[in-house]
C-alpha cells in the first residue's frame, strides 16, 4: 500500500492551501504599445516621412537640424510646464507665454545689441520670471486660486506690464554673444540651442529620477496627504514648481530673443497651450504624479513636425491666412489630447 509522505502544508500535500498563478507578464511588445514616448515618438517619426514624401527637401540633414531647433524652444519652455503638471493639484501653468515675452523684451532692452551689458540683462530677465512664479505660486497655494485661474489671469498682469514697460514698442536686440550661442554652428552644423537643450534634458530627467527632489516632486503628485504624513513639505514642493516653471519660460524667452535677434509683444504666445500639449502627448498626467520629461521632449518635436507638415502642405494663405492651418492643429490636438486623457493605460 502507497503511504503519502507529502509534509502536512506542502504544495500538494492534503489540506495544503492553494497558490496562487504567478501573474502573467505583459510581453514586452505590448507594453511598448502602451508607452505614450514610444507612441508619441511613432507619431513623430510618421508625420516625418509624411513631410519629407510632400517635400523631399524636408529630409535633409539641414532641414533636420532646423526642425529640432524650433522644437527646442518650446522643449525648454514646457520644463516647467511638466514639473508643474507632475506637481499635482491641477496644476497647470498658462502663463508661461507671457513669461517669456516678458524675459526677451527685458533683456534685449539691456542688451541693446552689445554684448558689454548681456550678464545684467540675463539676471533681470530672469529675475522678473522668478516674480512671476512666485506671485503664482502665492496665488495658488496661500489664497487657493485655482490653477488655471491664476496663472490665466497672471498673461493679463505681464502683458499690460509689458505694454507700460515698452510703450508698446519693444526696443533693444540681442546681443551678439547670445545669437551666436543660440545659432551659431558647432560640430555638424548643430546649432549651439541644441546642445544646451541637450543638456538641459539630461539634467531635468536626472532631476526627476534620480533626485530626492524628483521624488518628492512625484509623491506630492500622486498622493499630496501620504506625502505631507512622510514628512515631505508639500507647499515647498508646489511653490518650488511654479518658480522654476517661470524661471524656464524666462530662459526659453531668452533663446527665441537670440534666435529671432529682435523682440515683439506676442514672441510666446503660441506656447501658453503648446507647452501643455507637449507635455500630455508626452504621457504626463493632468492628474498628477505621472509622466517624464523625457515624454515632453518627444511631444515637443511632434508638434513641431505636424506645423511643419501643415506650413509643407500649403494649407492656408490668400484671404483666409494662417486660419485653416490653425483649425486643422487645434483639431488634431483636441483628438490627441482627449485620447490621451480618456485612455488611462496610456498615462501609466
Amino acid at each position: 500500500m502507497n503511504v503519502d509522505t507529502a509534509r502536512p502544508g506542502a504544495p500538494g500535500a492534503p489540506g495544503a492551501p492553494e497558490q496562487a498563478p504567478a501573474p502573467a507578464r505583459t510581453p514586452l511588445l505590448l507594453r511598448l504599445a502602451r508607452d505614450p514616448v514610444v507612441i508619441s515618438g511613432s507619431v513623430a517619426v510618421l508625420l516625418w516621412v509624411a513631410a519629407a514624401l510632400v517635400s523631399p527637401a524636408f529630409a535633409s540633414w539641414g532641414q533636420f537640424v532646423t526642425l529640432l531647433t524650433v522644437a527646442s524652444f518650446l522643449g525648454v519652455i514646457a520644463i516647467g510646464q511638466t514639473l508643474v503638471i507632475i506637481a499635482g493639484g491641477e496644476g497647470i501653468d498658462l502663463s508661461v507665454g507671457a513669461t517669456a515675452t516678458l524675459s526677451a523684451i527685458v533683456a534685449s532692452r539691456f542688451m541693446a545689441g552689445s554684448d558689454d551689458g548681456i550678464l545684467t540683462a540675463v539676471l533681470l530677465a530672469l529675475g522678473a520670471c522668478c516674480v512671476v512664479g512666485v506671485v503664482n505660486a502665492v496665488g495658488v497655494l496661500v489664497f487657493r486660486v485655482p490653477p488655471l485661474v491664476m496663472t490665466l489671469g497672471m498673461i493679463a498682469v505681464v502683458t499690460g506690464f509689458i505694454r507700460l514697460y515698452t510703450g508698446g514698442r519693444p526696443e533693444g536686440s540681442a546681443a551678439p554673444m547670445l545669437r551666436t550661442l543660440v545659432a551659431g554652428d558647432t560640430v555638424a552644423g548643430i546649432p549651439g540651442v541644441l546642445w544646451l537643450w541637450l543638456g538641459l534634458s539630461v539634467l531635468v530627467v536626472w532631476l526627476l529620477r534620480r533626485s530626492p527632489y524628483g521624488w518628492r516632486l512625484y509623491a506630492v503628485g500622486a498622493n499630496p496627504t501620504t506625502a505631507y504624513l512622510s514628512g515631505v513639505n508639500t507647499s515647498a514642493v508646489k511653490f518650488s514648481a511654479y518658480v522654476l516653471s517661470s524661471l524656464f519660460a524666462g530662459v526659453g524667452g531668452l533663446l527665441l530673443l537670440g534666435y529671432s535677434q529682435n523682440v515683439y509683444t506676442s514672441l510666446g504666445t503660441d506656447y501658453m497651450l503648446n507647452s501643455v500639449a507637449a507635455a500630455v502627448i508626452g504621457g504626463t498626467a493632468l492628474v498628477g504624479g505621472v509622466g517624464g520629461y523625457l515624454g515632453t521632449v518627444i511631444g515637443a518635436i511632434l508638434l513641431t513636425v505636424l506645423d511643419s507638415l501643415l506650413r509643407i502642405m500649403q494649407i492656408g494663405g490668400g484671404e483666409w491666412g494662417d486660419a485653416p492651418r490653425q483649425i486643422i492643429y487645434g483639431v488634431v490636438l483636441v483628438i490627441v489630447l482627449t485620447a490621451y486623457g480618456r485612455q488611462k493605460r496610456l498615462r501609466q
